[in-house]
């Protein structure tokens, strides 16, 4: 039965500005992106080019991708980032050499801002996402420029990416598992929260945790000693979430030791070495196995035919790439017809609100006006600092550089308060404009952006959200008719078992991801609520049973069956 739940719904007010607790490593980029600008822009300091930052700067904010990853999968992944913002770069300086119209300018703006929504969005390249794109090719379009300095400015812009590439990359060398540490980290974590209090939300965080932990491990290269052993300590995590509760309780499952092993596992000492969990050997086994096949699935072919499922026909990714050159073109050609001297501003604005789904562009929309209008008040009281020389100016862009890494995961809102000046102060490495100028375009740019975008989001609708829904439902009663035929076959191996365990895992997760995805979109069919409750109850049954097949639990004879 499907639910009456309306296809207009609210759009949150209360909440949208609370801060967060901030992120674990927040540290880590903000720290990157100081190094890898500092370096260059010191650089051209000594040199008497600051007028060339903004080609460095471009390939000094790489340095913020793939803080999350292995360092393997970080270096690759990293090295694509670098070769995309070239790209949208080398576009954008031709673009900006060949022709000064305004509404080209724009449209190519729009253009870019689409397609790379679209790559990121498809990649999951996580944040920041497609904004630091959006920033860079849409100043650069609006930029003086010639064609034969192109060359030049590339070259710049490929020289600090490749230091960016050394800086994000360079910590393998002392702490070679950190990353995975940190994922296993908080995967115990996330499993002693669902121990303690288990409900619907708290086991979702546990399974997109602990697959989290398994893709980092995955992901990582060759099974060390250390990763044998973070292995281990996912399974316990593991052999808590399959665990069924019963009356709010977990049962075998210590919540406060596992916290204990998450905070040695993310200390510098040894890896806690707990008693292997039940089932251990045999889902390492199986793990071994799945690691086995992914090196032989390996290479260009398996990811570009990945590449192209997510932007195939019925991909809700095309639908937000639609809403992303609609939004990004009018905002920037509103922003032109009222005068704003840097339209591009409202380009960027209008690409930075487009979230999956529209309840999340509406409270994006709002983080963002809060934290540009703000943002607007603070150049205006560092500017007389900032042009009291050059060197004082180039150690405020690489302050407010720090503070909006830094305060970026306590709520989009408060980095965007030091994002604004840092990207008004970039603009003063090419001369000093009228400041009052500056904050008045940047302030209705920022309007305009918002205002547009979210129009533009609202008129665009993506009805595929909930395509993506009765997709992930097929998906999940397929791997869980999987799972249940490997349980009930004698001669189900190890391997087989782990296969389709962690196949239903991964489905599980992403059916709830598409459901909450989904719920925030309007103008859609209504969502089969208790379809979706159904699927999940069945599979957290079938996931037990399976578990208990592997070993690694015990159920009673009355939750035993699937």
């Amino acid at each position: 039965m499907r639910s009456r739940k309306p296809s207009v719904h609210k759009l949150p007010v209360t909440g949208v500005l609370r801060l967060n607790s901030p992120a674990e490593i927040w540290y880590k980029p903000a720290l990157s992106v100081v190094v890898a600008s500092a370096v260059p822009n010191l650089l051209l300091y000594s040199l008497g080019r600051l007028d060339l930052v903004m080609y460095t700067m471009a390939g000094s904010l790489c340095a913020l991708y793939g803080h999350n990853l292995p360092y393997a999968r970080r270096a690759h992944t990293v090295l694509r980032v670098i070769l995309g913002m070239a790209a949208g770069l080398a576009a954008a300086l031709v673009t900006a050499s060949l022709t000064d119209s305004t509404a080209v300018l724009i449209a190519v703006g729009a253009l870019l801002a689409a397609v790379q929504k679209t790559f990121c969005d498809a990649t999951r390249i996580g944040p920041p996402g497609n904004v630091i794109f959006a920033f860079v090719t849409s100043a650069a379009l609006f930029a003086p420029q010639e064609l034969g300095q192109v060359p030049g400015h590339m070259a710049l812009m490929l020289a600090a990416g490749a230091f960016s590439w050394l800086v994000t990359a360079g910590p393998a060398l002392w702490r070679r598992e950190g990353p995975e540490r940190l994922a296993t980290a908080r995967a115990l974590d996330a499993a002693a929260a669902y121990a303690t209090a288990p409900d619907a939300r708290s086991r979702h965080a546990a399974a997109a945790a602990v697959q989290g932990a398994w893709q980092s491990l995955l992901a990582s290269g060759r099974p060390t000693p250390v990763r044998q052993e973070l292995e281990r300590l996912v399974v316990h995590a593991e052999r808590a979430l399959a665990t069924p509760a019963a009356d709010g309780h977990v049962p075998g499952t210590d919540p406060d030791e596992l916290r204990r092993w998450a905070a040695k596992t993310r200390a510098r000492g040894p890896v806690p070495s707990p008693p292997p969990a039940p089932g251990t050997l045999e889902q390492l086994f199986g793990i071994d196995a799945e690691r086995a096949g992914q090196r032989m699935r390996r290479g260009r072919r398996e990811a570009r035919r990945r590449l192209l499922r997510a932007l195939g026909p019925g991909s809700p990714v095309l639908p937000v790439a639609v809403r992303t050159l609609v939004g990004c073109a009018l905002a920037g050609y509103v922003s032109s017809a009222l005068g704003v001297g840097h339209p591009y501003w409202a380009i960027v604005t209008a690409a930075s609100v487009y979230q999956p789904n529209l309840a999340l562009s509406w409270s994006r929309g709002l983080q963002r006006t809060v934290g540009n209008l703000l943002g607007v008040l603070v150049f205006a009281a560092v500017i007389p600092l900032a042009r009291t020389g050059p060197l004082a100016l180039v150690l405020c862009v690489l302050f407010f550089s720090f503070a909006a890494e830094a305060l970026i995961t306590r709520n989009y809102w408060l980095g965007s308060v030091a994002v604004t000046p840092m990207a008004l102060l970039i603009l003063e490495f090419g001369g000093f404009q009228p400041a009052g100028r500056l904050i008045t375009d940047r302030a209705l740019d920022t309007l305009v952006g918002v205002a547009v975008g979210f129009l533009a989001a609202v008129a665009v609708t993506n009805r595929r959200a909930s395509g993506r829904v009765e997709r992930a439902l097929a998906a999940a009663g397929d791997a869980r008719d999987r799972a249940e035929r490997a349980v009930a076959d004698p001669a189900a191996d190890p391997p087989a078992l782990e296969k389709a365990r962690r196949r239903l895992t991964a489905a599980l997760v992403e059916l709830r991801d598409a459901g909450d995805v989904a719920s925030g979109e309007w103008w859609q069919r209504a969502l089969p609520e208790e379809e979706l409750l159904a699927a999940e109850q069945a599979g957290h049954r079938t996931l037990a049973a399976t578990a208990q097949r592997q070993g690694l639990i015990t159920l009673p004879p009355a939750n035993g069956a699937v």
